[in-house]
């Protein structure tokens, strides 16, 4: 029985080796199936070769074991139990990779499982990125990569790349695609070791046969609606099926009958016999394999039934011979449901699953079903559009991999749910952006300046530092002419005696240039300030004035020798208060996977009512200096007072250029000073904003927090959490879900 996996795999179906199968304890009658990677062929091998060490047996019973770790909040709450005190955050250790760090080096020490791979050269562990290809991938997926990868180089192993397309409905070779461009952009490479799990589907499916045959699968034919009730909840026993004492033969023929095509989707579904009465509500009979009527992006219509995630999942570990699955804590109610597979399918020395904190950063929307709904409304202009915490949108943005796998080696890696603020990872693209980029002078919101000691026509050329603290990255000619631009904001008509810059009567320094004096204020019609007439002090021009103390320096640029070009000034996409921002929130905000036989989950419209209207800023009038019109695409510069930008990947190579900006400046000393006043009144005042707001939520009772919206939802239940939608249409379960969660925290707040 030849699996098509091998023929997936390019290898002949008569090549088999019964080796690796004994080696992670796959039983089999007469000819075997072969499971085997690629490099464990005899044609990579060498004809009548032995396999390499990667097809060898994965270490013997007995080995010793990491010791097993205390669950996690959310895993607990998903087994019923209570959730147990917030863990802290381990001491530094010196150890990047933290707890995993060790789990991996107990493992390969002396009577460790993995103590006979130490002299593997190149494959001394094995882990993988198993990324489902229904999106383009975000900064969360981000830290999977940089640890997997990362872990299996430091121990001089390997990472395989494999895509979980196990659901039709949502993939597409375009996700493949780009998943695999993002990272390579991160700096890792898979070289050989890309595997989908369609490549096992024959072998899952001969395992589910396997289940049947032994009495630990059968099909159900409850309609979803029955199934979903029966399942109980963490509090409330579930309920054996009215089909679960199908016998194996009735259950063979069925599910056969199902390969066969024979049933409409959501007519039947094999399920694991687990324990309806577990506190785990992932062992409550879990669903196995589905009907779906579609197309696969790879195998075609070969299949009309498709294995879940959480069946595929430690079996495609084992074929590959991982012995380390880095998982987020999410998973780790569902370790209990993969070690029940790979034991009753008789799998020896299956992967060891571990868990670590998933990545949270204030303003960053993670939610791939959102994602979506962003791109489907045409909110963004598509996956890559900057405001996005996707990858290939932090790319376009001009954010380097350097930065962001900083970042995520900065937090390091815990089991603890926490959530990280933007700040850090602000800070961590500016260290890795500011030794490296040029400055340029640009002006964004332009105000004319004439100085009118300077003679008409004349022209100069001043030297200017591409980077002021590297002087081997070498310096620009800029010209300097009678009339030039500056910053609106470099000039206040009424200012404090803390401001530096620009005032009636008052002398700024011009970089690399003059020192000017504001004589005369010109305004128009509305009374807004038109432009300034100076006077400059000729003896300035390279160094500062020794009778006199000048503190502000700004930046400019001449008119007469300006360039315009489109800048794109971005700030986060939601408003802050449609992004989670306290650990309690980032809970209440994982999504909640459908049932089987449910939809998925729609997110609804409701928060794209929380849009950031100033998310996207763009100026047409802005002045740069020349030598900007030469930039390439992708090239990252420096405006200097104004922050970093990069030439945007879509800029027409005719011209007009767009920069994105990638991220502003720190403040500079005096900046703070002369904002530290109106920053403390503004502090204030938000700040009693919201505890006024607080106080009014507090008086809201939570049976009528959704009745008056009525755009929205058209039925409730007792307690006033909406059932329907506004069209009468029964909202998803999922989304319920969501809703209830809402109403139980208002209530919280009401009875406070």
């Amino acid at each position: 029985r030849a699996s098509a996996a091998l023929l997936g795999a390019g290898l002949a179906p008569t090549a088999m080796d019964t080796k690796h199968l004994a080696g992670i304890g796959i039983p089999f009658e007469g000819s075997a199936i072969a499971v085997r990677l690629p490099e464990e062929s005899p044609a990579f091998c060498g004809e009548g070769a032995e396999p390499s060490s990667a097809a060898k047996a994965v270490p013997a019973k007995g080995s010793a074991k990491p010791a097993e770790k205390a669950k996690s909040p959310a895993a607990a709450a998903a087994a019923g139990g209570a959730s147990p005190p917030a863990e802290k955050k381990p001491a530094a250790t010196g150890k990047p990779f933290g707890f995993l760090e060790e789990i991996v080096e107990a493992d390969l020490a002396k009577g460790g499982r993995c103590a006979d791979r130490r002299g593997r050269k190149g494959d001394v562990i094995r882990t993988r990125f198993p990324p489902e290809p229904n999106g383009y991938l975000h900064i969360g997926h981000a830290k999977s990569i940089t640890i997997n990868f990362g872990l299996a180089e430091k121990f001089g192993g390997r990472c395989h790349l494999r895509f979980d397309d196990t659901n039709p409905t949502t993939e597409e070779t375009e996700y493949v695609e780009s998943i695999q461009e993002d990272v390579r952009w991160l700096g890792f490479d898979w070289g050989e070791h890309r595997y989908f799990a369609s490549d096992y589907f024959d072998q899952l499916y001969e395992w589910a046969e396997k289940l049947i045959k032994e009495g630990k699968a059968y099909v159900d034919s409850q309609p979803p609606d029955e199934m979903k009730k029966n399942r109980g909840s963490v509090t409330v026993p579930g309920t054996n099926s009215r089909f679960r004492d199908r016998t194996p033969d009735e259950n063979l023929a069925l599910f056969r009958d199902m390969r066969a095509g024979k049933y409409k989707e959501g007519e039947h579904v094999l399920r694991m016999k687990g324990d309806m009465k577990s506190s785990n509500m992932n062992m409550r009979d879990m669903p196995i394999y589905r009907i779906m009527h579609k197309s696969h992006h790879r195998t075609g219509d070969k299949w009309c039934i498709y294995p879940l995630y959480d069946f595929a999942h430690g079996q495609e570990d084992s074929i590959e011979g991982i012995t380390h699955s880095i998982c987020t804590l999410e998973f780790e109610a569902h370790r209990e449901l993969y070690e029940w597979f790979t034991s009753n399918l008789g799998i020896e020395n299956p992967p060891k699953q571990s868990e670590m904190a998933r990545l949270n950063v204030t303003t960053f929307l993670t939610s791939k079903r959102k994602l979506l709904k962003l791109v489907k409304a045409k909110v963004v202009d598509g996956w890559d559009d900057p405001r996005m915490s996707t990858l290939c949108g932090m790319r376009r943005r001009g954010v380097t991999a350097e930065a962001l796998k900083a970042f995520i080696m900065r937090l390091g890696v815990t089991r603890q749910i926490s959530l990280t603020q933007v700040d850090v990872l602000e800070d961590c693209i500016r260290e890795d952006l500011d030794p490296q980029v040029e400055r340029r002078m640009v002006v964004l919101a332009p105000l004319k300046v004439v100085i009118e000691d300077y003679p008409e026509g004349k022209e100069e050329e001043v030297e200017a530092m591409n980077h002021p603290a590297n002087p081997a990255m070498g310096s620009r000619k800029l010209k300097f002419s009678r009339e030039i631009w500056i910053e609106q904001e470099d000039f206040r008509e009424n200012a404090p005696d803390s401001f530096f810059r620009l005032k009636p009567d008052g002398e700024v320094k011009l970089r690399y240039c003059y020192v000017i004096k504001v004589k005369q204020v010109v305004k128009g019609p509305s009374g807004e300030v038109v432009e300034l007439r100076c006077t400059h002090d000729p003896a300035t021009r390279d160094v500062m004035p020794t009778d006199r103390k000048v503190k502000g320096v700004i930046h400019w640029v001449s008119a007469k020798h300006a360039c315009n070009h489109t800048v794109r000034l971005y700030e986060p996409l939601l408003k802050p208060e449609a992004t989670p921002q306290t650990e309690e929130a980032v809970l209440a905000e994982a999504e909640v996977e459908p049932e089987e036989g449910e939809e998925e989950a729609d997110v609804g419209d409701d928060f794209l009512k929380q849009i950031n209207p100033n998310s996207l800023v763009e100026l047409k009038g802005v002045q740069m200096e020349q030598s900007l019109s030469s930039a390439k695409v992708m090239q990252r510069f420096q405006f200097e007072r104004n922050g970093f930008f990069v030439v945007d990947k879509y800029s027409p190579a005719a011209g007009p250029l767009v920069f994105n900006r990638i991220i502003g400046l720190k403040e500079s000393g005096l900046k703070k000073e002369e904002n530290v006043v109106s920053a403390g009144k503004s502090r204030k005042e938000e700040q009693a904003k919201q505890a006024a707001e607080k106080e009014a939520r507090k008086k809201l009772n939570p049976m009528d927090m959704f009745r008056a919206q009525t755009d929205l939802y058209s039925k409730f239940d007792d307690d006033g959490v909406p059932t329907h939608g506004a069209d009468g249409e029964p909202l998803p379960k999922s989304r319920v879900k969501k809703l209830k969660q809402e109403w139980d925290k208002q209530k919280k707040l009401f009875e406070s």
